[in-house]
């Protein structure tokens, strides 16, 4: 048995009654590695209170110091840009310290369904865990548990033996007692089956895809053997009668498959460029160029927390019950949507991400539970269950895209007319009308290909009347302009400068053909014109006029008094 940090518990045997409850704490970094080293294993308690002690503090009261991973992990909590491998490690080596309790004592955790028969008592089969899997937190009230396809469950199962009080003509003793078969099954249908064990480990492969309930189920079999003395008279005769009793106990956990089926969607840039647009119905991660060593990720961020569940066991025997902790802790790995939001790796030289696709949901901040420390968002989200990117180079064969639940991968498949041509356009800007205080602009897109005009949708319209639907936007100055079937649009400025028009395309998933985006500039000013010149002409004379007149009256003014004579 591994030593654990935690809180001692003294558990007092009272008849018919538990002694004290108690919550288990996670084991003092360094105490138990379990598979992990130390590092790893302080990034795994998130549902831990996190009551950071300084260095100093730490060495006074253990006689060690800490790395810097597990002093950060004292103050708040981990997260990850993957689901870990080490819930799994840590779980898959700390079940086996799970142990029975005898023939005459049954051990099981708080939530346990227990059953009793004649001769066994609180008999269960509880699922401890099952990995690799992921809790996601989709939204208030949503919290799917997802599973792999092909993955392992492990439980515990125990019970009692019951036997009747003997007295001076009749003795029971117990012959054999054992777990007979343990299996698992989704909605009824067997995914595994094997001999009986306390602690049995269930691998399981199936095709499935979607939501079931898992069926943990295990049969308990005791033959007891009844003696009984029979006095007659002179003589006793002895009569041995064996005595048969079984049970079959269970446990369901409703989980959903978790398969992926991707599609992608391809795009070439004029200049080599390509884009590529990947959508998934389920939350996954993102995708991963492996030959650039470049990654697209979605909103979703990873921590691992132990199932609470298990923080204490419950011993009973005839006598009575007690609460002792749990020398086992499963830790599973939680999904949830993070205020970084999506994002392109490495920021700098890696893809460049476009935009995302994906259904408004609630904030899941609610579901998280106590002392979880993340950046889970506060508010509504979108789900990114689409993610386009823009990279100067890519081998759709290598393109890979990894799911929410640790292995759970895929090559993506190619979606039916996946490919786009991106073409270049034609954007100009000139100035067709102006006066000294104002310029009509005249705004044309055509195919640079085609010299075919491009109409841009309005937004609030369902479809252009009689025309292609196109979205996009021209926006110039400030404004927001649509192109007419001609490919033209006009906009009135009334300040003088320069005036950038930029077209921003509809995303090329959605239109045949796909453009790029475009620039172009105009200037204007009034003095650009004969009729600005004129105008600035007149302007500047009404402005000198009063300097004029002040200086002839002046002059006129100094001639009659003889100003003008004298000084000469």
């Amino acid at each position: 048995m591994h030593y654990r940090a935690r809180v001692v518990v003294a558990a007092l045997v009272v008849a018919g009654g538990i002694t004290s409850v108690v919550a288990a704490t996670p084991p003092r970094p360094g105490t138990e590695a379990n598979g992990l080293t130390e590092n790893e294993s302080a990034t795994l308690w998130s549902r831990d209170t996190d009551d950071y002690i300084n260095q100093t503090t730490y060495r006074e009261r253990y006689g060690e110091n800490r790395t810097a991973v597990q002093q950060v992990a004292n103050g708040t909590d981990v997260t990850f840009t993957r689901p870990p491998a080490t819930a799994a490690t840590w779980t898959r080596n700390d079940f086996q310290d799970l142990d029975a309790g005898g023939s005459n004592t049954s051990v099981h955790p708080p939530h346990a369904n227990l059953t009793d028969s004649v001769f066994i008592e609180n008999a269960h089969a509880t699922v401890f865990a099952v990995q690799p899997s992921t809790r996601a937190h989709l939204a208030a009230g949503t919290r799917p548990l997802y599973i792999a396809p092909n993955g392992t469950l492990r439980g515990f199962v125990d019970y009692r033996v019951r036997l009747p009080e003997g007295n001076a003509t009749s003795e029971w003793s117990l012959v054999d007692h054992s777990v007979d078969t343990v299996r698992l099954q989704a909605d009824g249908v067997p995914l595994a089956e094997q001999n009986g064990s306390h602690t049995p480990v269930l691998d399981y492969q199936t095709t499935r895809n979607g939501s079931a309930t898992l069926s943990f189920t295990a049969e308990i079999d005791v033959r007891v053997r009844q003696t009984t003395r029979i006095d007659h008279g002179n003589t006793t005769s002895v009569d041995i009668t064996f005595h048969a009793d079984s049970v079959t106990v269970s446990d369901t956990l409703d989980v959903a498959f978790y398969n992926l089926s991707a599609t992608a969607h391809y795009a070439s840039y004029p200049n080599g460029d390509a884009g590529v647009a990947v959508f998934q119905s389920r939350p996954w991660q993102g995708f991963t160029l492996p030959e650039r060593g470049a990654r697209v990720r979605g909103i979703w961020r990873f921590y691992t927390a132990r199932n609470s569940d298990w923080e204490t066991l419950i011993t009973t025997n005839a006598t009575g019950q007690s609460v002792v902790e749990s020398p086992a802790l499963p830790v599973g790995v939680h999904a949830y949507p993070s205020q970084i939001g999506p994002r392109d790796e490495p920021v700098r030289g890696g893809p460049e991400l476009l935009s995302t696709w994906g259904g408004d949901q609630a904030t899941p901040a609610g579901t998280i539970g106590e002392n979880v420390s993340i950046d889970v968002v506060n508010q509504s989200y979108q789900a990114t269950y689409g993610v386009a990117a823009r990279t100067d180079s890519l081998e759709r064969e290598s393109l890979h895209v990894a799911g929410i639940v640790r292995g759970v991968n895929e090559t993506v498949k190619p979606a039916a007319g996946a490919d786009r041509q991106l073409r270049r356009s034609n954007l100009s800007v000139d100035v067709v009308r102006q006066n000294q205080t104002a310029a009509v602009l005249r705004v044309e897109l055509r195919d640079s290909r085609t010299g075919a005009p491009i109409q841009l949708a309005d937004r609030d319209r369902l479809h252009l009347i009689g025309g292609e639907t196109r979205t996009g936007a021209i926006t110039i100055n400030g404004q927001r302009v649509e192109t007419n079937r001609s490919g033209v649009a006009t906009v009135t400025v009334d300040n003088p400068g320069v005036y950038t028009a930029r077209y921003q395309p509809g995303s090329w998933l959605s239109h045949n053909p796909a453009y790029v985006p475009a620039t172009a500039t105009a200037r204007w000013h009034p003095l650009t014109t004969i009729q600005g010149w004129f105008a600035l002409l007149v302007e500047v004379g009404w402005q000198l006029l009063p300097f004029v007149v002040v200086f002839y009256a002046g002059t006129r003014l100094l001639r009659l008094l003889g100003f003008t004579t004298r000084f000469q």
